[in-house]
């Protein structure tokens, strides 16, 4: 049986309207002020939540990590300027920052979340920001005492499930499951920055939601607003998308993060998306208003005399429909005329015997 995820005063499931989430991560650079410039955007351009992404540099990377100096592909790969350590322990943002976002986020009217990626972050969230719902990140999902320490916490979990094979994620569900937590909107995403387009596999979102009975939605990675779009017409309830103000910013996701004429045709579209999608046929006020113009009525090719039999060869379809209706065809054929018939207009039943 589906289940129903409520978060603050909404409810997920399947084809619910669409939770659109500005995932800042650290678009920021590590500048707060920035930062707010983000938030402010991502509420103007319509985004339903503002979500970050608590690390440091003793929470993220291991020490040989540094050691390496290895960056991910990003705008420093091939720089002899700065370090890994150096940039990570820039854009970081600490306890009292966050806490910053977090009350700006409230006083504008924009949700806030961020992704933890320690123990003492998630308690930070949990306690201290009271957040509604923890993210956990794609390379978590196969850090199942981490989830559990997180699924104990008792709120809604949004679980990414980039770089996963399903049995991964199979384990991570009865992971949060098994520690009494049945509050999980799973989220299908591919971890590359971008991905090709025959790679983002949307409709595992509808694999996923043969498999399990929690809400799916949809964390992008893609270029554009296409994608994240197609993703509400197969039932995401959640879209989630990198945001930035510049996409040539310096920095690590900007080149794959929608800036905020994306992020407005994205909330846009997909509350329009939403709307169309329907459930069962009904016939609208206005269409019912339009069938007697719209729909054809029986009509005879030639005048017909009182007290004649009307053949098929007398009889023609046209509009408008406000005489017999062409269904009733096989009614009409061999009936008397009571009176005179005029050509070409719609035929009325007071007219035949």
């Amino acid at each position: 049986m589906e289940k129903i995820v409520r978060i603050g005063q909404k409810d997920f499931f399947n084809y619910s309207e669409p939770y659109i989430i500005a995932e800042l991560g650290s678009n920021h650079n590590g500048d707060m002020d920035l930062a707010k410039d983000l938030i402010e955007k991502a509420k103007r351009a319509g985004a339903n939540c503002v979500k970050f992404q608590s690390w440091s540099k003793d929470t993220i990377f291991s020490r040989k990590t540094y050691d390496d100096n290895y960056f991910i592909a990003d705008d420093y790969r091939n720089r002899d300027d700065h370090t890994l350590e150096s940039i990570v322990e820039a854009y970081s943002i600490s306890e009292n920052e966050l806490l910053a976002m977090k009350t700006y986020a409230n006083e504008i009217g924009i949700d806030f979340a961020s992704t933890p990626f320690s123990p003492q972050e998630v308690d930070f969230l949990v306690y201290e920001l009271k957040v509604p719902f923890i993210k956990t990140a794609s390379m978590d999902l196969n850090n199942y005492p981490f989830l559990e320490y997180i699924a104990k916490k008792g709120l809604p979990i949004v679980l990414s499930t980039g770089l996963s094979e399903l049995y991964e994620i199979d384990k991570a569900v009865r992971t949060i499951e098994n520690a009494g937590n049945e509050q999980i909107i799973i989220l299908h995403c591919v971890s590359i920055y971008p991905p090709k387009d025959e790679q983002v596999n949307l409709r595992r979102i509808k694999s996923l939601q043969t498999l399990y009975p929690y809400p799916i939605g949809f964390s992008d990675h893609t270029l554009g607003f296409e994608v994240p779009l197609a993703s509400v017409a197969l039932g995401a309830c959640i879209i989630e998308k990198h945001f930035t103000l510049d996409k040539n910013m310096e920095g690590w996701d900007h080149k794959v993060s929608a800036d905020e004429e994306d992020m407005n045709v994205i909330v846009t579209g997909a509350s329009k998306i939403w709307c169309a999608m329907g459930g069962n046929r009904i016939i609208v006020q206005e269409e019912t208003e339009r069938k007697e113009s719209f729909r054809r009525s029986i009509v005879l090719k030639r005048e017909v005399k009182a007290g004649e039999v009307i053949e098929r060869s007398d009889i023609d379809f046209k509009r408008p429909g406000d005489g017999i209706a062409p269904e009733h065809l096989e009614w009409v054929v061999g009936r008397k005329a009571k009176q005179d018939i005029p050509q070409d207009f719609p035929l009325l039943k007071k007219y035949l015997i």
